[in-house]
């Protein structure tokens, strides 16, 4: 009766945990310090929310190189993204790709805008490595051309008629002021739909969070242009961070 009664604990344990939905992290970048903030983020908030979490960062030897992606993306629910102008292995790209044509769910933040873009003087260094010019516009539904000086606090607001949207749920956008610089994105993709708007003194509003879709399944897609160190500090972005994680997730 006792072996019986541990054969089932343990059986609803692994059954508890295969429930977790798991979640990887692609970071490789080198401005704003998300290879310490995003596991911060994960451990703290993410997994008491209930969620099982892997980081993949970029090879400090090969910065192209995302060593263990293929494995991780194989079993996982949903792929998170800050990565700046790489060019992963065609293979690690392949599997973002399998990943999100599957309807799986991508999150990004501030410098997933051009992730796998090269500048248009830049070549690609090795055959066996891969680009995705489009990715911003086809998957985030940006369009990223560049951002404002660094200086002016960036103040928030919820865009028209985004109010009652879950991922705003607890939120205050008045409190998620920014010293990011004002990425210039407009106008992004009419699928999109924005959530917060972003403005700076003497220059035009700017979208700074918004949801899209992607491919025939329809993967779900959230995006913000938020995410430097001080952003992390922020309770209010956090929360929206974790919203918009559980958004993309349908949770």
């Amino acid at each position: 009766m006792i072996q019986r009664l541990i054969i089932l604990l343990a059986l609803l344990a692994t059954a508890a945990f295969a429930a977790e939905p798991q979640i990887v992290f692609m970071i490789g970048e080198d401005e704003y310090r998300t290879w310490e903030t995003l596991p911060d983020f994960a451990a703290k908030d993410l997994k008491t929310a209930g969620y099982r979490t892997t980081i993949v960062n970029a090879d400090a030897a090969d910065k192209n190189n995302f060593a263990g992606l293929v494995a991780a993306l194989k079993d996982t629910d949903l792929l998170f993204v800050s990565v700046r102008r790489r060019t992963p292995m065609k293979e690690q790209l392949d599997a973002v790709r399998a990943h999100l044509a599957m309807g799986k769910p991508l999150v990004g933040i501030r410098t997933a805008s051009h992730a796998f873009a090269l500048r248009e003087k830049d070549k690609l260094a090795d055959p066996k490595l891969a680009a995705w010019q489009e990715f911003d516009p086809e998957v985030l539904g940006g369009r990223y051309t560049n951002h404002h000086g660094n200086g002016p606090t960036t103040t928030v607001a919820v865009a028209p008629g985004a109010d009652t949207h879950p991922i705003l749920k607890g939120v205050s956008a008045a409190k998620l002021s920014s010293t990011c610089s004002l990425y210039k994105v407009s106008p992004i993709e009419k699928a999109a739909t924005p959530l917060l708007i972003g403005t700076i003194p003497g220059q035009p509003a700017e979208p700074i969070a918004w949801t899209h879709s992607y491919g025939s399944n329809r993967a779900r897609v959230f995006y913000t242009s938020l995410g430097n160190p001080g952003d992390f500090q922020n309770p209010e972005f956090r929360r929206l961070l974790v919203n918009g994680v559980a958004w993309a997730l349908e949770k």
